[in-house]
């Protein structure tokens, strides 16, 4: 594609385009049910957050990383005691979260349409397979002059991207739902970093409310904002 801008826009995926956090979040209560069958304990959600968290270096983000962890819970929490039937429900319920139907944003499509005049990326972390079929599902990848699928979203990934891209950091700007993975990192690196609260965001991507206050970025209601904004501010 040929542009009249050197500014890429960059989106994030999962909860800027679609959702996504609720599918996990009903997974989470399914498990939680069974394991009332064998668990009376407290904090059994603090115990699955802590399993994901404890096996993201290994299983990395996603599906098949969050079953894994779910079953590697109920086993330890049920003392060996779950069924071989109950673990085939928890890897049913992953193997609804990576086949869900996707049902895009209000005014995603439209945003991108108004945006065709400049360089779009889509960068979203997560599971290769399973962020490829996503993609593909939307039916929005002829949107994007490029796709990044990356293991994770940090200061040291943006810049690896942008070398790579040739894209001056003042250049690029960031759109997303999570304030660690998509904002703050951008407006560390020197680019602009757009927040669009989600309804539903997971703890592991929540940042404190001073550690926000130390960064320069822009926060939008709907992503039906953007083009305003870009319009706004580069003229």
């Amino acid at each position: 594609m040929t542009h009249s801008s050197s500014v890429v826009i960059a989106f994030d995926a999962d909860d800027t385009l679609w959702p996504n956090e609720p599918y996990f979040r009903e997974a989470e209560k399914e498990v939680l049910k069974l394991l009332e069958r064998y668990y009376r304990g407290n904090n059994l959600l603090d115990h699955l957050y802590a399993q994901e968290v404890k096996n993201l270096h290994i299983f990395g983000y996603g599906a098949k990383g969050f079953t894994l962890s779910m079953i590697e819970s109920v086993i330890e929490l049920s003392e060996g005691r779950v069924t071989g039937a109950e673990i085939q429900d928890i890897i049913e319920l992953g193997k609804s979260i990576m086949t869900y139907p996707i049902q895009l944003l209000d005014g995603v499509e439209d945003t991108l349409n108004t945006l065709k005049d400049f360089q779009l990326m889509l960068i979203t972390k997560g599971d290769l397979f399973d962020q490829e079929s996503k993609i593909a599902r939307s039916g929005l990848a002829d949107h994007f002059d490029a796709v990044e699928i990356v293991s994770e979203k940090n200061d040291e990934t943006y810049t690896r991207l942008l070398q790579r891209h040739k894209i001056k950091p003042e250049n690029f700007w960031m759109i997303g739902n999570s304030l660690k993975s998509d904002v703050l990192p951008t407006d560390r690196i020197g680019g602009t970093g757009v927040y669009i609260p989600y309804e539903s965001t997971w703890v592991h991507e929540s940042v404190s409310d001073d550690h926000a206050a130390e960064h320069h970025y822009h926060e939008l209601e709907s992503i039906r904002d953007v083009p305003a904004l870009v319009h706004k501010i580069l003229g």
